[in-house]
């Protein structure tokens, strides 16, 4: 029996959900954005995802999102597809922020379940299709209920699925059955948002990842699905194995990725600058831990 291969992924393999630089006063770091985001690109991302939940999206403004956009544009070129953030609770205000982003020169939105409101499928749905009619950009649905309150479920993304520029999801929905349905039933390309599930969700048909701790080892990152996509699956494994306490470290220890992330990036050299309140900045002894955490990973 032989299989169709699986379409190109719309954005990529491996994603990095990109931090938002800030300098020390917390105003937007337009040029270390721009380091960063070649840094990343050198290094083996395919594509950024700016403005999510690690880029700090409910307290950058309006207009930073798009000069980021603009900004990460111009640095990366077509090196890497960029695909910026765009999920509000406002229906009207998401769609604004989309046709900034699409006149900013993102290739794609990422679309997140609006928040607080908690509204039933047919008024996700309702709102999905809104914000996807207002822009002519392809969009990657953003299933993420631990902060939303409320999921798309498979039910609503295997109807929203019909809709030409619905072409992926970024999964954090800790559902992985809900997960395999919509994959066998659609062609979503899943993309997962929880880095202890590159590689499982990519073994069972996902598109990558967009990866917090590809902000700190891309190259690492990315090697699990090269791995993969060359047959070696034991080694793949591997990799992924090593990169567990790091992924940990910096996901399930207590602190937003945000946070963990400008931590380790700022001992590494590379720009970050302080998160925005009400998110508090890692202390000197979990920076420390972080950097230990780091190194094992890179002298092992």
């Amino acid at each position: 029996m032989t299989y169709a291969a699986a379409p190109a992924p719309p954005f990529g393999r491996a994603l990095c959900a990109m931090i938002t630089p800030f300098t020390e006063e917390g105003v937007l770091d337009l040029p270390g954005a721009q380091r960063l985001a070649a840094h990343l690109v050198a290094q083996g991302c395919e594509g950024l995802v700016l403005s999510g939940t690690t880029g700090e999206s409910p307290t950058t403004s309006d207009a930073e999102k798009a000069d980021l956009v603009r900004a990460v544009r111009e640095a990366v070129g077509e090196r890497a597809s960029v695909v910026a953030g765009v999920g509000t609770a406002d229906t009207r205000h998401t769609i604004a922020l989309a046709l900034a982003a699409e006149k900013a020169g993102a290739d794609g939105v990422l679309l997140v379940t609006p928040y607080y409101s908690r509204p039933p499928q047919d008024a996700v749905e309702a709102h999905v299709r809104q914000v996807v009619e207002a822009t002519a950009l392809p969009v990657m649905l953003y299933d993420i209920p631990g902060r939303t309150g409320t999921r798309i479920e498979p039910a609503t993304l295997i109807r929203l699925a019909g809709h030409p520029r619905i072409v992926a999801v970024k999964d954090c929905s800790y559902d992985f059955l809900g997960t395999q349905r919509v994959l066998a039933a659609t062609d979503l390309a899943y993309y997962a948002g929880c880095d202890e599930h590159n590689l499982a969700l990519y073994a069972v048909g996902a598109a990558g990842c967009v990866s917090t701790v590809a902000n700190v080892v891309p190259d690492r990152v990315r090697a699990v699905l090269d791995a993969f996509d060359a047959g070696d699956t034991g080694r793949a494994a591997a990799l992924q194995r090593r990169l567990t306490p790091l992924i940990a470290h910096m996901m399930s220890a207590g602190l937003p990725g945000t946070v963990t992330a400008k931590a380790l990036l700022t001992t590494l050299g590379q720009p970050a600058g302080p998160v925005r309140a009400p998110l508090l900045p890692a202390d000197p002894g979990t920076t420390t831990a972080l950097r230990t955490t780091y190194d094992r990973l890179i002298d092992g």
